[in-house]
């Protein structure tokens, strides 16, 4: 945001310093930068840092302007010049590492919190910086999310200035807004005063055409800035946020002020009472959609730092309770602001302070928890103020790249979920024995089961082995099973976890998405050798490994599956070693393997171990350790087949 945003306090939490610069030993930029001039001290300090005058605290300086203007991703540069050129400055490696973040350099900047942290000096910074680098560290997440949104800029309204901060008027809906577009410019970041405008759309829905007003004189001022409105759902009292010129507290300060539409008009604008703190900024105010609490943001002592969130019920009209902080589930050591309630009740706002993409982020408040909006709401640069003109759709304010200037206003929408259907493409097919080739089976059932065994469907396969079945539409696993006489059990195992697309590559707001697998019948042949895979045994051990035990539940489920049959599972050695030993040792390893099926719940008659040792090779002549492992092998038979 350059925008100079009632004091920074109105997105960034920084405080303008503009106190007396009262020491004739200050130069020229120095004391524009303590008035809080930070544009033409930027403009000072660079004709500085070129005549070579004072390098690394003009650096620095140049730094704290871009920051304490909000532009905090121009001052990475600088900071790193002052850094390496010496500075004597203790927060500076601080917020270096918030500039190298909003930059998205977040690696970089989370390795700078952590220094930060345990080194800095500052002790509520290093605090926070803790904070911080978790979140630098967790925002390549953050960058993958995104939700169901179109975002489209609002051009009717954007220009070259700032514009942020919407709402609407009850009676009239017209859209008012803040923007800095006219008048007297600000030094503190070379941009004009923000006053409060309005625009009645002709296409309410598009928000096109129509005529942009200023609002009327009471509510805006040459030299404060006005921005922030909310209105009561009666569209009687109006509240906003306005700035002090900077003349008597010798800095700005921002306050919530009031006025009231009665008999035609409305009133003169007064400070809201029981609000505002004295010592310190209020601003970004909301009415929930009832008008009987009002949202703020508050700098006021007590909070966790920063900006917080605040709540305060009108008692009557025009009189508010204490203030509540909305406690340390939303409000964090980082900036809490621009809060915003959805007409559902949902509770909005942005922050810094919560795992985001370095600038401040629009979060909602979902079943107890802080989530993050996700792109293409949010974005590398400051996204801030929604405001809902429906329940899935509005405006809210953003600095990204691609804009008119400075902050400009986009619309938001919720586009309509597109739906999925799971649909399985099967075959069944059975496997030749003698060629290997596989062949449609036709007119067989098969069935589907979920996850926990339940049966869930039974369909008959066509003239080419195909089938459908309709799935759920959630995600979930599932097994599909064809049995037929004089056949091994034909299994397969498929799932919807992670096959639904992405919403953008939906071509229809109802799509099918098919699921291909094949099930495949092989005729059971007695006494046909069958190798088990991967079946491995530590050198000169017989215990049954991790990996080997997962190939063994497979044959424990192809005996669960096929029950009537009967199986020799033998253990073979290559021919290295001695004939005896190598013949115990095969033995050893089939009784493991047979032991750990039968303790799957195979009953113990149905399975018989059996050692051949080196006898039966695969490959007679085996010379190289690819043979000798082929040799090497774990088999199984059908001895019998029950009627």
């Amino acid at each position: 945001m350059k925008h100079y945003l009632l004091s920074c306090a109105l997105a960034s939490g920084s405080i303008i310093v503009v106190g007396c610069a009262s020491s004739t030993t200050l130069s020229k930029a120095d004391k524009r930068f303590t008035r809080g001039e930070y544009e033409a001290a930027i403009t000072l300090y660079k004709a500085d840092v070129a005549k070579g005058k004072n390098i690394a605290q003009s650096n620095y300086r140049l730094a704290e302007s871009y920051r304490l203007s909000n532009r905090i991703d121009q001052s990475e540069s600088y900071y790193k010049a002052a850094l390496d050129g010496g500075v004597k400055n203790a927060d500076a490696g601080y917020y270096y590492a918030q500039a190298l973040r909003a930059n998205g350099n977040f690696e970089e900047a989370a390795t700078r919190f952590e220094t930060y942290a345990q080194n800095g000096a500052n002790r509520t910074l290093a605090a926070r910086a803790e904070t911080d680098a978790k979140n630098a560290r967790l925002a390549t997440s953050v960058v993958a999310m995104r939700t169901n949104n179109e975002v489209t800029p609002l051009d009717q309204v954007n220009t070259p200035a700032a514009e942020f901060s919407t709402t609407r008027m009850p009676d009239t809906k017209e859209l008012v807004f803040a923007s800095g577009r006219e008048g007297k410019v600000f030094a503190g970041n070379g941009e004009g005063y923000n006053d409060l405008y309005a625009v009645k759309f002709d296409d309410d829905q598009k928000m096109t055409g129509g005529t942009i007003r200023k609002l009327d004189p009471i509510f805006n001022s040459a030299d404060k800035h006005e921005a922030s409105a909310t209105y009561s759902p009666d569209g009687k009292m109006m509240v906003f946020a306005r700035s002090n010129n900077g003349s008597k507290k010798g800095y700005l300060s921002v306050d919530l002020w009031a006025s009231y539409y009665r008999s035609g008009a409305w009133t003169e604008p007064e400070i809201l009472r029981g609000v505002n703190s004295s010592t310190a900024d209020e601003f970004s105010p909301v009415f929930s959609p009832d008008g009987q609490t009002l949202y703020f943001t508050s700098t006021r002592k007590g909070g966790l730092g920063g900006n917080d969130l605040y709540r305060s019920s009108m008692e009557s009209p025009g009189r508010f309770s204490t203030p509540e902080n909305l406690g340390d589930q939303i409000n964090t050591p980082g900036n809490e602001n621009f809060p915003a309630v959805a007409p559902n009740g949902t509770l909005y706002f942005s922050s810094d302070g919560h795992p985001g993409l370095g600038k401040l982020d629009i979060f909602k408040v979902e079943k107890g928890k802080v989530v993050n909006l996700g792109a293409p709401i949010n974005s590398n640069g400051d996204d801030f103020a929604p405001f809902f003109t429906d329940q899935r759709a509005g405006v809210f304010s953003s600095n990204r790249s691609g804009g008119k200037g400075s902050d400009d206003l986009y619309m938001f929408r919720e586009k309509p979920l597109k739906l999925v259907t799971f649909y399985i493409d099967g075959s069944l097919v059975e496997r030749n024995d003698r060629t290997g080739e596989t062949a449609p089976v036709a007119s067989e059932a098969v069935t589907l089961y979920n996850s926990s065994g339940q049966r869930l469907q039974e369909v008959t396969t066509g003239p080419d082995g195909k089938f459908s079945m309709k799935l759920d539409s959630s995600a979930a696993n599932y097994s599909l099973i064809a049995d037929r006489n004089g056949y091994f059990t034909a299994r397969n195992s498929l799932t919807t976890v992670g096959r639904k697309p992405a919403q953008d590559a939906l071509p229809d707001l109802m799509n099918d998405v098919k699921v291909p697998v094949t099930l495949t019948l092989t005729k059971i042949v007695k006494n046909k050798a069958i190798v088990v895979d991967n079946i491995f045994y530590d050198y000169d051990k017989a215990e049954i490994r991790p990996d080997a035990a997962t190939e063994l539940d497979k044959l424990v489920q192809t005996l669960n599956d096929n029950p009537k049959i009967t199986i020799e599972l033998s253990s073979h050695t290559d021919s290295r070693g001695k004939d005896a030993y190598n013949m115990t040792l095969s033995q050893k390893r089939a009784e493991s393997a047979v032991a750990y099926i039968v303790s799957k719940g195979i009953d113990k008659s149905r399975i018989t171990a059996k050692g051949y040792g080196e006898s039966r090779p695969v490959i007679k002549t085996a010379k190289t350790e690819e043979e000798y492992q082929r040799n090497r092998r774990t088999e199984f038979k059908v001895t019998k087949v029950s009627e």
